[in-house]
Formats: C-alpha cells, sequence, structure tokens
C-alpha cells in the first residue's frame, strides 16, 4: 500500500541527495533548495518552469503543497519583498505550499535532467558530457543518423511542441549534436571544442549567428521554456512514484 503523504524533510533530503543539490555549483541567483517554507506533510506537488505569479496561484488553487520548479524567486539577487516580489512569497504563504528551486543540478542530471532528457527524446545515442561550469558538466552530447539540418529543426520542434530557429553553421549534415537546455547559447564554443557538428539549446545572443558560421557547427534554438519543461516533470513524476504522492504539471508556456 502507497502512503498518502511525506513528510517535507524527509522529501527535500531526498531530493537534495538524488540530484547532489549541496555540492553543485551554479550561479549566486539560483539558490537551490527550499527557498520558502510550507507544511509540515506533503501528498499533492505541482511543478512548474518558474517561480511566477502565475504558476504559484495555480499551485495554490490545485491544493499543492509544494511547488518544484527550475527557476526560482531569487534570480535578481538581493531585493526588498515589494510589489510583486511580496505578492510571490505572500501567495506561497497565503496557499501553505512550499517551494523548492533547482537549476543546474537537474539540468546535468544523468536520469532526470532536461539536457539528457531532452536529447533522448530527440533519439540521440548519448556518448558523453560536455559545456563545464565551475569543474561540472552541464550537457550532454551524442550521435544520430546523418540527416539534414533543416530536416533535423523539423523533428526538434516537434518533439518540443513548438517553432525552432536553425543557425546554420555551414552545409554538412547533422551527426553529432551537444545539447544545453535553457540559455545555452554561452556553450557554443564547448561544442565546437569537443567536435560536435550540431548545438541544440533554448536561447543565444546575437553573436551567435557569426559563431555558428565562423565555427562551423549548426545551432537550433528550441526555446527557453520549451526545452527546460522536462526535469521537473520527470523530477515530480520520480518523487510521486517514490513516495506514492499525487502530482501536476503547471503549464505557463512563455513563448520564449
Amino acid at each position: 500500500m502507497t502512503n498518502q503523504y511525506v513528510v517535507l524533510e524527509h522529501l527535500l533530503q531526498y531530493i537534495d541527495d538524488l540530484l547532489g543539490v549541496r555540492d553543485h555549483p551554479d550561479y549566486p541567483g539560483a539558490a537551490n533548495g527550499l527557498q520558502v517554507e510550507g507544511p509540515n506533510e506533503v501528498a499533492h506537488i505541482a511543478a512548474a518552469v518558474d517561480a511566477s505569479e502565475e504558476t504559484i496561484v495555480a499551485a495554490a488553487e490545485a491544493g499543492a503543497d509544494l511547488l518544484l520548479v527550475h527557476h526560482g524567486l531569487f534570480w535578481q539577487g538581493l531585493r526588498p519583498l515589494t510589489g510583486r516580489r511580496f505578492r510571490k512569497v505572500a501567495g506561497l504563504i497565503r496557499g501553505n505550499v512550499a517551494l523548492y528551486s533547482v537549476h543546474l543540478p537537474l539540468d546535468g542530471h544523468p536520469e532526470l535532467g532536461n539536457c539528457a532528457l531532452l536529447a533522448r527524446e530527440l533519439g540521440i545515442d548519448l556518448q558523453g558530457r560536455f559545456g563545464i561550469f565551475e569543474n561540472e558538466a552541464v550537457g550532454w552530447w551524442g550521435q544520430v543518423e546523418p540527416t539534414a539540418p533543416e530536416r533535423f529543426l523539423q523533428h526538434v520542434g516537434a518533439m518540443v511542441g513548438g517553432p525552432a530557429q536553425l543557425l546554420r553553421g555551414g552545409d554538412h549534415p547533422v551527426r553529432s549534436v551537444g545539447v544545453i537546455t535553457g540559455g545555452g547559447g554561452a556553450f557554443l564554443e564547448d561544442a565546437a571544442r569537443q567536435g560536435l557538428d550540431t548545438f541544440v539549446t533554448g536561447e543565444a545572443s546575437h553573436h551567435a549567428y557569426v559563431d555558428a558560421l565562423e565555427l562551423g557547427v549548426h545551432v537550433i534554438l528550441a526555446g527557453h521554456y520549451a526545452t527546460e519543461t522536462y526535469g521537473v516533470k520527470a523530477l515530480a513524476s520520480h518523487l510521486a512514484t517514490r513516495f506514492g504522492l499525487t502530482w501536476t504539471f503547471l503549464d505557463c508556456p512563455s513563448g520564449l
């Protein structure tokens, strides 16, 4: 017989250990881990990409005890709890919803991570890691059957459920593909150093167009949001199965 709830502290300990959160490097604003306390017990989990007002309201309306997000509350650093920042925290407290955020530890995880999951969804035969942030690999790379860039672009768009954009790096087919989800455009040179001919990410800066041509790497931009729904879904599903809980995904796409 499955449990109907789990003690919040027990669940947090399990997530921290599962993803190696404590020792994993990340950007300062990520503030991985529990960001706002909630009820002592968790029966229903909500998962979302962003800790926005929209997802916080939706989590409370769904009766969630815990909201799991990829992008938490503190990306802009130390700011007063006024205006929309106050409304977010107040909404969590009023709804008695705990907030847990996990960024790079979820991106790079081999089983539940955004990068590995998207790569497998794209049919990439994973071979190894690339894209280093403070001595920790973020992305995954692997092989596909030789495919025309435009055809692979259509495949990526179909898998993420929305349009994707191709920055051509030449006339070569797609064979070796690296994946770093979200705002991974800065890792394009890492993809080139790895010897990859194609790099899939969410978004990139303007100079990626020139970089793709000069480095000889096709770049496919599939959307920051669209490429980062995989991890929170997988984590919530894993926790629900492991502890006998229920869960829901709060889909609030940005279109970016």
